[in-house]
């Protein structure tokens, strides 16, 4: 099986699908191999990029690991929360600037604030902290566009507790998770309902939510571009996103 991450693997920053990353996919499908996208993004972000790449039936991992689908049709094989009234409450003791979001599943998400136009897909409705805590969720998103990727590194620290995970992207920007779920897991049950082994996959991703996934898979490849901890967790680095690593890597296996 091949399990690709979607910001920076398949899509550029500019959330660009360059076609020769839909040929190199297209190879894949067609030598038979199930290709399983394993990403942060909700369903409603994703979808987009399975029809694009014109993915057969099959299983992939949402929301860092919490949520499994199998598509088409659509069917939320699994779903796993947690209580996000601690974490939020504490970040915002921390951070009462943040912007937060939790996940509405199949829908978009709550939010206490609006983010910036195209980085949450589906619909966003804006709520109070109360109702943002009201219930188990499958993440929560902090946000803060002041802050550099370093504040937010200190302050996973600082409101570190039990019971969650922590995914830190590019930029300000923290996914927190229920505790153990990653897309390593979420990976994990897939290749188990698939008759699958974990060294019989080519895993491919660029940011820190993939360390889990790059050390499980047999083969776990990060994009030249990825941060130090990424490459390092990572059993072989492939060129930068831009000079065509994913299609280098997919093709050294699947030349079409």
């Amino acid at each position: 099986m091949v399990a690709l991450d979607i910001d920076g693997t398949l899509l550029d920053h500019e959330n660009r699908l360059p076609q020769s990353v839909i040929d190199a996919v297209g190879a894949v499908v067609a030598a038979g191999v199930p290709v399983a996208l394993s990403t942060g993004r909700p369903w409603d972000g994703s979808r987009p990029l399975v029809e694009a790449l014109r993915l057969p039936p099959g299983q992939h991992v949402l929301s860092n690991g919490a949520v499994r689908v199998s598509y088409p049709p659509l069917d939320v094989l699994e779903q796993i929360t947690f209580d996000p009234s601690e974490v939020i409450t504490r970040v915002l003791a921390e951070h009462p600037e943040a912007t937060l979001a939790v996940e509405m599943i199949g829908r978009g998400f709550k939010v206490n604030r609006p983010f910036p136009e195209g980085e949450l897909a589906g619909e966003m409705v804006i709520v109070g902290i109360d109702e943002l805590i009201a219930e188990p969720v499958t993440r929560v998103v902090v946000r803060d566009a002041n802050a550099s990727e370093q504040d937010f590194i200190r302050l996973a620290h600082r409101v570190g507790m039990e019971g969650v995970s922590y995914f830190i992207g590019f930029t300000a920007w923290l996914d927190i998770a229920p505790e153990g779920i990653d897309k390593a897991f979420g990976l994990a049950a897939l290749c188990a309902d698939l008759g699958i082994d974990a060294a019989d996959v080519l895993a491919l991703g660029d940011g820190r939510n993939d360390i889990e996934m790059l050390r499980w898979a047999g083969r776990g490849v990060a994009l030249g571009d990825a941060p130090a901890e990424v490459r390092a967790a990572a059993d072989h680095v492939t060129d930068r996103f831009a000079d065509g690593g994913t299609v280098r890597e997919l093709r050294r296996w699947f030349p079409g």
